[in-house]
């Protein structure tokens, strides 16, 4: 599944590529969608995309006349730029622009979701300002769950996934097993910047290694949550721990709170 950096870096390129293009025509073939082919026909033809940007895990396409289209990929949804003619396997969204090219949602699971007008959130962004000490210290109090999973609820922080989550906790040294309730507040800060630092620095790998990308992941360059990594970069032994479908990747270096 893209993560926050994935998607941010995708929003900074399809900002670029589709910023003032009118919509002439669209295509919805999703289930999942909010609306129908018709509601979204009548709101986006003839509109213009004024900005591409990322709320949490979701793509935000704003059009004239303050219209807002949401995309949330999922776990296997992709993002194609192709000519008018130019079909697309498992297409889901299809918008034609008054040039040649087409903006188009795939997704071979069917899961990938369209959303008109989403409805904003109050819970911060993982680089908003508002996810500062102050609220993380607010957020864990009186929290016996592990620290992995507070990260991964997008209810209470909007963008981690599971492989950014285990980055973010072995450069704040914590343990993703860890009691939310037993962080120190020392502990608290080291985590504040570790997400931001991590999450940033992830954006920047990204787009010097694909300057275009708009569609995909990139993991080659993480520290620890990596199948074929051995050894942190401080020289450590990776471990890793199967909770159904999720891998959680850890060292001995990362302290464990407890109650």
């Amino acid at each position: 599944m893209p993560e926050l950096p994935d998607l941010h870096a995708f929003s900074q390129n399809l900002q670029r590529r589709l910023a003032g293009r009118q919509v002439q025509a669209l295509v919805l073939n999703s289930r999942k969608s909010n609306v129908t082919a018709e509601e979204l026909e009548k709101v986006l033809i003839g509109q213009r995309i004024k900005s591409v940007y990322r709320e949490g895990k979701q793509l935000r396409l704003k059009f004239s006349g303050e219209v807002l289209l949401g995309l949330h990929l999922m776990l296997h949804g992709e993002l194609h730029i192709v000519q008018h003619d130019e079909s697309v396997k498992f297409s889901m969204l299809e918008l034609n622009f008054d040039t040649k090219e087409k903006f188009v949602l795939s997704d071979f699971q069917r899961q990938a979701r369209p959303i008109l007008n989403p409805e904003p959130s109050e819970v911060p962004d993982a680089l908003s300002d508002t996810l500062n000490f102050e609220y993380l210290k607010s957020l864990l109090s009186g929290k016996k769950a592990i620290i992995k999973n507070v990260l991964l609820d997008q209810d209470a922080i909007r963008g981690i996934g599971n492989a950014y989550a285990d980055e973010i906790l072995w450069h704040a040294r914590i343990s993703p097993y860890s009691v939310s309730t037993a962080l120190p507040d020392a502990a608290l800060r080291t985590l504040e910047k570790s997400i931001k630092k991590v999450l940033e620095r992830a954006i920047q790998n990204i787009l010097d290694e694909q300057p275009e990308i708009i569609s995909g992941e990139l993991r080659n360059f993480m520290d620890i949550h990596q199948s074929k990594k051995q050894e942190s970069p401080t020289g450590h032994q990776i471990e890793m721990k199967k909770n159904g479908a999720r891998k959680t990747y850890f060292t001995d270096e990362q302290i464990l709170y407890h109650l």
